[in-house]
This record gives C-alpha cells, sequence and structure tokens, in this order.
C-alpha cells in the first residue's frame, strides 16, 4: 500500500464529506477511493469513518489520523520544494483556483505566460463564474471573492478593492429620463444581479455625507453572471451599479452613461480565502502572492483610486 497516496486519499474524502465528490476531484472511480480506505483502516487496525446512507463523520481515532495527515501532507509538498527549489525549481503540482470569470479575463489571463515563467511545475485548473462554491467540498484550494467574507472556517486574505459606477445606456435614460436624485431611482429599473450566497438581488448601496444610504431597486430582469448584467445593462434593459474596470470603456465610448458622480457606491474588498488546512502549502503561497502581487500592481484595484 502506498501510504502517502492513501493519507491524501483519506484527507480529501474527509473534505469532501463524500466518497463520490472526491472521486469527482480527483478522477477516480468511487469504488477506488472505498477500497483505499479499507486498506488503510485495516493497515492502521482501526475505523477512521463512520458511514451511513446520510453522511460520513469521523471517529476520534479518525479526527486524530486526520490531522497528523493534514499536517504531514503540508511538510512533505515543503520538503520537496525545499529541495527542488536548491535546482531552481519551485513549488510543483496542481491547484484548483475559483474566479469570478470577468476578473479572469480582464486581469489574470494576460499574465499567466508570467506564471508560467515563473512557476514552470504548477498546473492552474481555473474555475469561473459568480457561483460561491463551497472550498472544502468541491476541493477547490483558493478562490477570490468580492465583498464580505461570510465564512469563518476559510482564511481572507485581502488583496485589493473593487470600485463601482452608477450607469445607464443612453436608450435607456431616452425613454425613462435621467433620475437626478438618488430619491428619484424609486421611479427607475435597475438590471438586477443576483447574489451568489442567497440568490436575490443585490440592493444598491452610495456613500453620502459619510454614512451609507441602501436603495432597494426594482427590476424587469435579473442575473448571476458579471457579463450578462453589463450586456442587460448596455442593451437599455436597466440601471447599472457596474465594477468601474468593466464600466470605463464603455463610459468614454459614450455607450454607457455615468450618473451621480457626486455619490459614489460604496467599493467592496477583493479577498482570497483558503481552508486553514492549506495554509503553509506552498504551491498555495506562490499562487495567493502572485495574485496579490498582480491586484497591488494594477491602480484600479487600489484602496484610494
Amino acid at each position: 500500500m502506498d501510504r502517502l497516496k492513501a493519507m491524501q486519499t483519506f484527507v480529501r474524502i474527509v473534505e469532501a464529506n463524500s466518497f463520490t465528490r472526491a472521486a469527482e476531484t480527483l478522477g477516480l472511480p468511487r469504488a477506488a477511493l472505498t477500497a483505499s480506505l479499507q486498506n488503510l483502516e485495516a493497515f492502521l487496525g482501526t475505523r477512521l469513518l463512520q458511514r451511513s446512507t446520510r453522511r460520513l463523520s469521523l471517529t476520534p481515532d479518525g479526527a486524530e489520523y486526520f490531522a497528523h495527515c493534514v499536517r504531514i501532507l503540508v511538510e512533505v509538498e515543503a520538503a520537496e520544494t525545499a529541495f527542488r527549489g536548491q535546482g531552481g525549481r519551485g513549488p510543483q503540482g496542481r491547484l484548483r483556483l475559483d474566479v469570478p470569470s470577468a476578473l479572469f479575463r480582464r486581469l489574470i489571463v494576460p499574465r499567466l505566460a508570467e506564471f508560467r515563467r515563473r512557476y514552470p511545475d504548477l498546473e492552474l485548473l481555473v474555475t469561473m463564474g459568480d457561483r460561491l462554491v463551497d472550498l472544502i467540498q468541491d476541493g477547490v484550494d483558493c478562490a477570490l471573492r468580492v465583498g464580505a467574507l461570510r465564512d469563518s472556517s476559510l482564511i481572507g486574505r485581502r488583496i485589493g478593492t473593487m470600485h463601482f459606477l452608477c450607469c445607464a445606456a443612453p436608450a435607456y435614460l431616452l425613454d425613462r429620463g435621467t433620475p437626478p436624485t438618488l430619491e428619484a431611482l424609486a421611479g427607475h429599473l435597475a438590471v438586477g444581479h443576483l447574489s451568489g450566497s442567497t440568490g436575490r438581488a443585490f440592493d444598491w448601496d452610495f456613500q453620502v455625507d459619510g454614512r451609507v444610504l441602501t436603495v432597494p431597486m426594482k427590476s424587469m430582469v435579473a442575473v448571476n453572471d458579471a457579463e450578462a448584467y453589463l450586456s442587460c445593462g448596455l442593451n437599455g434593459l436597466g440601471l447599472l451599479q457596474v465594477a468601474r474596470y468593466q464600466a470605463r470603456e464603455h463610459v468614454r465610448s459614450g455607450a454607457l452613461v455615468e450618473l451621480f458622480a457626486q455619490w459614489k457606491p460604496v467599493p467592496m474588498p477583493i479577498s482570497l480565502i483558503y481552508p486553514g488546512t492549506r495554509q503553509a502549502s506552498p504551491k498555495l503561497r506562490a499562487v495567493t502572492d502572485w495574485l496579490a502581487e498582480l491586484f497591488g500592481s494594477d491602480p484600479e484595484f487600489d484602496e484610494r483610486a
């Protein structure tokens, strides 16, 4: 039995809380994971998991062994990286990253060749979208999030700030008029942007005289994708409160008109989040440091911009 491989499989089963989900993320048949766990339990002479049709739970021995496995796997990765580093090579392996699609295309894709040169032995598996994935159960190592962090079981590292503009297409303003004040928004329609965590459209927050004013908006259409949201606004389907980096070129070209320049939407933090069990991983540290460098070098995402 390959004990290191058995440890990796056991940790993935526990983190996913499902044989099926763990098998999907490892690219193995479910039967292979079941056999691996059975062989490991036989080797150790103790039961590690209580299994039922509804859930998995660690036994006391399983919880203790899991903690040992997590530490050992991180130490093995660190040792390999240290010795490979002496030959001019850095972290190696595969890292799963989840990012909003618009940010990935705007900021990360143009710099991936640089990442490849710096870390030739690291492979990024990137999932995109505005749906919030469960990092633990979905086997994601790290995710980029915009807004307040809600899961206190994860470690968060702030790397930038997202600024917003309130805009509308000229066709919408011609049809419905330009709202002169925030109070006038009650008579207008917005394109709804659905939250990945609640499934409800976000309210609009503005900075007014040192306080935050929240304005609920009515909409005829609501979407859960940032690029679809922008597209709806460009087609005159409602007002937008959109990320500034997405809107700037359209404002410059006249495709969108900025509203309420004197009352700025409330900015949101941009953070990297990852499970505490991965914190000491060299490959995670390499990727998070690189992403922090990307956002830190772009003035668009500066807190003071």
